[in-house]
């Protein structure tokens, strides 16, 4: 069983919940004004992440509002790489106002997903984060392209999991389009969660269970039932005896 565990949100993107997920969370993702928020979101996210005690962490995503950066897009890597350093360079700036520094570096939704398939795109990414943040934490999942990328541009991954998204057997999350994508029952979040931290592994939708080692455990905070998840999925990690903090 993994002793040590960081549960980290997605915030800074309009929801409603965000102080509420600082509290149960370990490490926090503020949106970088592409897919969502802008600077007096990510500069409110991060003071109430400093006073909570929280690290803080960007998640620059494809800039398209519209569809919540989740609409996949086949950009040119130089537009990759200037889109993270124009969402990392806003958020780095205002961090630097409010006293704060970043711990770590999660993109967001499609970016996420095709460059966990796409060494090129996630060596862009990589290539950016480097730019930005040196030497920083990259979360992503484990044994996707982000491993390579992140190795060569000298960032340390931290490995991801999802306690509110469903597997595929290859270890993808089921996309959003499919009816079962997203668990929303707080007894099945932890359920899944526990099972990557007991087992280091996860039970796909087909029921097969595969491999999936984490250190990190997201709760994504657009979701209605957020606080309650993440709420459920920190007090069954503290009733294990499972030691809750950053990467």
């Amino acid at each position: 069983m993994n002793p040590i565990i960081d549960l980290n949100a997605d915030l800074g993107e309009g929801g409603e919940c965000d102080a509420e997920l600082i509290a149960l969370a370990s490490s926090v993702n503020i949106a970088c004004g592409g897919h969502a928020g802008d600077e007096n979101m990510m500069a409110h996210a991060i003071e109430t992440a400093l006073a909570a005690g929280a690290a803080i962490g960007a998640h620059p995503g494809y800039e398209d509002r519209e569809s919540f950066g989740r609409k996949l897009l086949k950009l040119p890597l130089a537009e990759i790489g200037a889109l993270m350093e124009r969402q990392l360079e806003r958020i780095l700036g205002v961090a630097q106002r409010t006293g704060a520094t970043l711990h770590h570096v999660k993109p967001h939704g499609a970016l996420y997903l095709q460059a966990c398939r796409d060494e090129r795109l996630a060596d862009a990414v990589a290539a950016a984060v480097a730019r930005w943040m040196p030497g920083s934490l990259l979360y992503a999942p484990p044994g996707s392209a982000f491993e390579t990328a992140a190795s060569r541009h000298g960032l340390t991954m931290a490995s991801e999991g999802f306690a509110d998204r469903r597997y595929q057997d290859d270890g993808s999350l089921v996309p959003r389009s499919h009816p079962l994508a997203v668990i929303d029952d707080p007894e099945e979040a932890v359920r899944q969660a526990l099972g990557m931290l007991r087992k280091r592994e996860v039970v796909t939708l087909s029921g097969k269970s595969i491999p999936l080692p984490v250190r990190t455990l997201c709760v994504h905070g657009d979701s209605p039932e957020a606080v309650a998840l993440l709420a459920s999925v920190r007090a069954a990690v503290k009733a294990s005896g499972i030691r809750i903090c950053p990467p």
